[in-house]
């Protein structure tokens, strides 16, 4: 973990302004459109981490109680799923043992869930919302000499950032390398 590098905030004018170039992505030509997106992806992750950070937070500005009965919801699912999915074979004995009991669990979940549901969406509306301005502004920026430099450091491994190895891990490991 020590050997990972946070790249530098670009500034605002590389970012989002005067020098920024954009144009509209090549998609009849899905390598090209890739290797912008990674190039960006990892070029600017810095500043793509903060822009995440403050679109969740205006979400939740807006919408306090919706964003944390959200976050409550879903760290509550989650934590379910979880337990269930490690004690297996006492979930099962207990469903053959009590099946009116985990019907009417599986009904009141679902009631929750559903009375619980714009408080949800609040939560997912706070995720994909940065992830949309993050992926329009990766997909129509163009790279400049400095993106290209820095994705060669990232490719040779003389730089690892956790961009690279968040997309090492998706998978896109040959865009990531190339």
């Amino acid at each position: 973990m020590e050997d990972i590098e946070v790249p530098p905030l670009r500034t605002m004018q590389d970012f989002i302004l005067e020098s920024a170039r954009f144009s509209s992505p090549a998609l009849k030509d899905p390598p090209r459109f890739a290797n912008r997106l990674v190039d960006n992806l990892l070029y600017y992750q810095t500043n793509y981490f903060l822009v995440a950070v403050l679109i969740f937070l205006l979400v939740g500005y807006m919408n306090p109680k919706s964003m944390m009965v959200g976050i409550l919801a879903v760290s509550l699912v989650c934590a379910v799923f979880v337990y269930l999915s490690n004690n297996k074979r006492e979930f099962q004995k207990f469903k053959t043992n009590h099946p009116i009991f985990c019907a009417f669990c599986i009904l009141l979940a679902a009631s929750l869930i559903v009375y619980l549901f714009g408080s949800i969406l609040v939560l997912v509306w706070g995720i994909i919302l940065p992830l949309t301005a993050i992926i329009l502004h990766a997909a129509f920026r163009m790279r400049n000499l400095k993106n290209k430099v820095s994705k060669k450091l990232e490719s040779l491994g003389i730089k690892r950032t956790p961009m690279g190895i968040l997309l090492f891990e998706l998978g896109l490991e040959d865009q990531a390398r190339s």
